[in-house]
């Protein structure tokens, strides 16, 4: 190869690196300050109120929240008085519970929204906010329930009264089936951990 074929090719050879890099520049977004982040987190979502509005999780930043999904037919039903014992017993201290009906499991939540409040607030005088009926499983789940599901995948609703525990800092802090009572002492205690000194 004679000396100007090779200078030739070096010149290619260093306009190419140069036109990728300048790409690679303008392709390449800036890194982002920790500021500019916003991480989604369990406050980032809301659901639809039973009677109207928005539950906005957000609203609750800095409390724990205990996300419920529940079926007013179900052998489990009466976890729901278990739930209002937790509520009278931290809310004060800053526990938020949401109920989020759903008839995924059994299609044990068939009614609309005065069968789901007169289970909730009639039988069992539910104070804690109340969600519109969901699907909390597969791919049509409410945005809520796939966050968790991909936070933790191994612990998604197998049925009725599964429960998400929301820490104060917005992260998926405990999980409990359902099987597992409100008032059982591994969910007191994962809720007082999170209420802190409060």
């Amino acid at each position: 190869m004679s000396n100007h074929s090779k200078e030739v090719l070096m010149s290619d050879m260093t306009r190419r690196r140069s036109l990728a890099l300048f790409a690679g520049m303008i392709l390449s977004p800036l890194p982002l300050s920790a500021a500019n982040i916003t991480a989604v987190n369990g406050y980032s979502f809301s659901f639809p109120g039973v009677q109207g509005g928005d539950i906005r999780l957000a609203d609750f930043k800095g409390k724990p929240v205990l996300v419920v999904n529940t079926a007013s037919q179900c052998g489990f039903a009466g976890q729901m008085e278990g739930l209002q014992q937790l509520y009278n017993r931290f809310g004060s201290r800053g526990l938020v519970i949401v109920a989020v009906p759903s008839n995924d499991f059994g299609g044990q939540e068939p009614g609309g929204a005065a069968e789901i409040m007169a289970y909730a607030q009639g039988q069992y005088h539910a104070a804690f906010p109340i969600a519109a009926k969901q699907t909390v499983k597969g791919v049509e789940a409410h945005p809520f329930y796939r966050w968790a599901a991909e936070q933790k995948p191994s612990e998604t609703p197998r049925w009725n009264f599964h429960k998400y525990l929301i820490g104060r800092d917005g992260r998926l802090a405990a999980v409990f089936p359902t099987i597992v009572e409100p008032t059982d002492p591994r969910v007191v205690a994962a809720i007082v951990a999170e209420l802190g000194d409060s």
